[in-house]
């Protein structure tokens, strides 16, 4: 049902049930004040258009990646290269620097700003080899007490068939289990596009934080309109169907908190949104300060194991 239906149907039982005799008192007030409770909802619910705005403004090629944020984050930020396997992938930003005073580590994924960048970068797609190094750090950071952040902005994993070869399920695969494994704090944030697996494998943490105009999907709209409706060109249509952005985000449970953005979008105030991506990573590793490392995995795995259950 559209929602225009939806929230008609909703006034004219509405209507009906107020004009009904002796209200007050009856189970039907209770029914009155659900119905209204739903109408409200609907009301303030975001738009297909505005849904689609979310999308524009997390693609913006304005908008500051993982290094932006890591020059006005951290000091002291120490960059790691290579999987100690095959190759390095500039794809994957991981290192170690400090936040705020403490030591932390940090990955994340850099799309790239100009042409030359994004082809070094591949748009922010890694292949199996940037998931093996943010597994070294993630395990440095295991190994020596320090809390992970990870800032996660990609379209998906790469789909390429050198990717596949080099086993690509497989790594990411392995970067959640390891994350799941992780006795330290851990923070991720979606700062842009989260894009299926390539997504999660960097964002299975104890809180999980989404900038106000990200979006975080297990397809592109494009992918899931040309599966729809063999037709790349509806997505609009299918992200209003599938409502990647923060505040159903929010509402399924998948992430925790959404940061809010300067007015017009981060793209307009880089520092203004990293002051306020600044405190609410402060605030998530402020509550999980101190909690033991096995009940954090014990929370962890009974959080991501939950979602998607229906009771």
């Amino acid at each position: 049902m559209a929602p225009g239906e939806a929230e008609l149907r909703l006034r004219d039982r509405l209507g009906k049930l107020r004009s009904l005799p002796l209200l007050g008192g009856t189970r039907l007030s209770g029914e009155l004040e659900r119905l209204e409770r739903q109408l409200e909802r609907l009301e303030a619910e975001p738009t297909g258009e505005e849904i689609w705005r979310s999308v524009e403004l997390a693609r913006h090629p304005d908008r500051p990646y993982t290094l932006d944020y890591v020059e006005r984050l951290l000091e002291d930020f120490v960059e790691l290269h290579g999987d100690r396997r095959r190759a390095d992938d500039p794809a994957v930003v991981a290192g170690l620097g400090r936040f705020d005073g403490r030591t932390i580590a940090l990955v994340g994924q850099q799309k790239g700003r100009d042409i030359r960048e994004r082809t070094k970068r591949n748009f922010g797609m890694s292949y199996p080899e940037g998931y093996r190094k943010a597994m070294r750090v993630m395990e440095i950071a295991d190994r020596h007490g320090f809390p992970l952040l990870s800032l996660v902005d990609t379209p998906g994993a790469y789909p390429g068939v050198a990717a596949e070869q080099h086993g690509q399920g497989g790594a990411i695969a392995r970067s959640q289990a390891v994350m799941a494994r992780l006795g330290v704090p851990t923070v991720a944030c979606i700062i842009g596009e989260g894009g299926s697996g390539g997504a999660i494998a960097l964002a299975l943490a104890d809180r999980v934080l989404m900038q106000e105009n990200a979006i975080y999907s297990v397809i592109t709209p494009e992918g899931c309109a040309a599966i729809l409706w063999r037709d790349a060109g509806e997505a609009q249509k299918a992200a209003a169907a599938f409502k990647p952005d923060a505040v159903h985000c929010l509402e399924l449970g998948v992430i925790d908190a959404v940061v809010p953005e300067p007015e017009g979008g981060a793209q307009a105030d880089w520092d203004g949104s990293a002051e306020l991506l600044r405190t609410a990573l402060g605030e998530a590793l402020e509550e999980l300060e101190g909690i033991p490392g096995d009940e954090l995995r014990r929370r962890r795995r009974a959080r991501f194991r939950s979602i998607g259950v229906y009771a």
